[in-house]
């Protein structure tokens, strides 16, 4: 087991690993912050696509979709071969398995540079896979996640989604949608219960998951 600091000591230290995949490669990721040095998320994909995508499995938190950007790089890699599911619940950190014999756990982010734990301990490698595969089995495949039993807003909803996300307040939104008060906030009551949310802020989040605040 390794401790390593920092995204470029652990790009050069498992360089050789990412670039010879021999059978299996999954990542576990809130987001695609997983780097925080400017152009480490591009080496690694690098890395990896010289050894091909065969094998590849990338899970994300819902949070992931909340904007186009992140959505479109999602279709991009699948579109390469990676198979992309999204997680029932938010994941707290990020975590990589190689050929179920390497497993890289990354920490928090911290001012100094972010930590990571490398591991050959078969014990610890198994257990890590089978977290992962757990998860795998009840998260979504992306293509469904976004386009499958996900709400259908209309055009004015969305206005209201984004309203609600603007942080004006009901009187002027109304106002600036050309509703009464009345009826805007019925609509904003009308989106929650579309959104499957308890509160406006929870909608907006709903929202995010989903892909909707485009």
């Amino acid at each position: 087991m390794v401790t390593i600091r920092g995204d470029l000591e652990l790009l050069a230290r498992t360089e050789h690993l990412f670039s010879s995949v021999q059978e299996e490669f999954i990542c576990a990721a809130r987001d695609l912050s997983t780097w925080s040095r400017p152009g480490a998320r591009q080496t690694a994909r690098d890395l990896l696509e010289s050894g091909g995508t065969r094998g590849v499995r990338k899970l994300f938190s819902p949070a992931v979709l909340a904007d186009e950007r992140s959505r479109e790089h999602l279709r991009e890699i699948m579109g390469g071969g990676v198979r992309v599911r999204i997680a029932a619940t938010a994941l707290p950190h990020e975590t990589i398995v190689i050929d179920r014999r390497f497993a890289i756990l990354a920490g928090l982010h911290a001012p100094e540079g972010r930590e990571y734990t490398l591991t050959t301990a078969s014990g610890l490698v198994g257990s890590v896979y089978a977290l992962f595969e757990a998860a795998w089995e009840t998260a979504t495949d992306l293509t469904a996640f976004l386009h499958g039993d996900q709400p259908r807003l209309d055009a004015e909803s969305r206005k209201v989604l984004r309203a609600l996300g603007s942080g004006a307040t009901d009187e002027r939104a109304a106002r600036e949608l050309g509703m009464s008060l009345r009826t805007y906030r019925r609509r904003v009551a009308e989106l929650l219960n579309a959104l499957d949310a308890g509160s406006r802020f929870q909608a907006g989040m709903r929202a995010g998951e989903l892909g909707l605040n485009g």
